[in-house]
């Protein structure tokens, strides 16, 4: 063989090595990865009496003594969660995080300062609510994931079910990842007096977070609609089912009908808060068809429940149950009595 056939050779495997390279390269896609959360972080009050809520027993003289030592530690405990949630699937963590029993704008802004939340940069989204106690929801949003572009609170109307003072619904609109989204975070009635009595005050709230997706449809059927909560029901219960009209199978999502990733987990047994040694999954995060499109610029990674051994509680009565806050008006210094759950977006990057 002469040099110069050896050399054209070459060239011509050079040439065809680069081309395979190449096409190795183009066919290892990147995504950005994004995580919208929520976490109820039960009780997160200041220490100041507020005059018109019942927030007197979360007061240095109240029947709990909560001081700001114990403020301090609570958000100490709550900062640790939180700057770990999905930490798995990012390093960065949550983008987005709904929260639920948070007194004010201000325990929001002391919990974002938090050391290990500071380079997160999180901005606030919050209105204050007409709850007799005097909690709220709220939402936490990383500005290098969220744009956001319209927020308001929803008044839901219970006056002719006994109960005219219950939490808003928090409606946000933004760029998430640069793709147009709805979010609402809400915290539905509680179950007290019973399930089946208190159920019509949950299928109601449940209605006017159905009213306002519908309403966005309307106006855009390809709209990405985000709901969550601690809704005081289970993936199962009449208020998701047949009120806000939900499904935990894929192909059933369709007409508008929210999927809920968290269906399957309760229906195995599995929960994110315990009462009388039974596993409830009342903290839920469910998606609007559109989020599931194959078009989808956003590609839907499914739900989890996040947990460790430290939210635990190890012993005792409640052994097994998330290590809460208090037992009684006996501070135990835990973390919350629900953990809490997220969801996990891809994008392409082009």
């Amino acid at each position: 063989m002469t040099r110069s056939v050896r050399t054209i050779m070459l060239k011509k495997l050079a040439f065809i090595a680069i081309c395979i390279s190449y096409s190795f390269l183009s066919a290892q896609e990147k995504f950005n990865i994004g995580l919208i959360g929520f976490y109820n972080l039960e009780n997160l009050y200041d220490t100041i009496d507020q005059d018109d809520v019942n927030d007197e027993e979360f007061t240095p003289d109240g029947t709990r003594r909560y001081t700001g030592e114990i403020y301090l530690d609570k958000l100490s405990k709550l900062e640790k969660v939180v700057s770990e949630i999905g930490t798995d699937h990012s390093p960065e963590g949550l983008a987005i995080i709904g929260v639920a029993e948070i007194e004010n704008r201000s325990v929001l802004r002391d919990l974002c300062n938090q050391n290990a939340l500071k380079s997160r940069n999180y901005k606030i989204v919050h209105y204050d609510s007409k709850d007799a106690r005097g909690i709220d929801v709220g939402l936490l949003y990383n500005p290098k994931y969220f744009k956001v572009l319209k927020s308001d609170k929803i008044y839901v109307d219970m006056e002719d079910l006994g109960e005219g003072r219950t939490r808003d619904i928090l409606w946000v609109q933004g760029l998430f990842m640069g793709e147009e989204m709805h979010i609402m975070v809400a915290h539905w009635p509680s179950r007290r007096g019973g399930e089946e009595v208190s159920m019509p005050k949950r299928c109601r709230a449940a209605e006017f977070m159905r009213a306002k997706t519908d309403s966005i449809l309307l106006q855009n059927p390809l709209a990405n609609v985000v709901v969550m909560g601690d809704l005081n029901d289970d993936p199962t219960s009449p208020s998701l089912v047949k009120c806000l009209k939900s499904t935990g199978k894929k192909e059933e999502a369709i007409d508008g009908k929210f999927f809920n990733p968290f269906y399957d987990y309760f229906k195995k047994g599995i929960g994110t808060l315990a009462y009388a040694d039974a596993w409830n999954l009342f903290d839920q995060i469910l998606v609007s068809p559109q989020v599931l499109s194959s078009k989808n610029p956003l590609i839907f990674g499914g739900g989890y429940i996040f947990s460790r051994n430290y939210m635990v509680q190890i012993d005792g009565q409640y052994k097994g149950y998330p290590l809460r806050t208090y037992n009684g008006d006996l501070y135990q210094g835990g973390f919350s009595d629900h953990f809490p759950t997220y969801v996990v977006f891809k994008k392409k990057v082009k």
